[in-house]
């Protein structure tokens, strides 16, 4: 079976207000990995810029 880490990030606000909310990529991604059964691992929820990688949650999906 196919499984996967779910890793959603918004950086700005105009971002979330424009459809692309963690909630929304969220809830997108699940019903992804239902309708393609694929087990989901674990979520990890940023709201950093992608300017670096010294992000929280990017440094916890590394280490597993």
């Amino acid at each position: 079976m196919v499984s996967a880490y779910l890793y959603v990030r918004v950086s700005t606000d105009e971002q979330k207000r424009k459809g692309y909310s963690l909630p929304e990529q969220e809830d997108r991604l699940l019903k992804y990995c239902e309708q393609n059964k694929i087990t989901v691992k674990g979520i990890y929820r940023e709201d950093f810029s992608a300017k670096t990688f010294n992000r929280p949650e990017w440094k916890k999906i590394i280490k597993t």
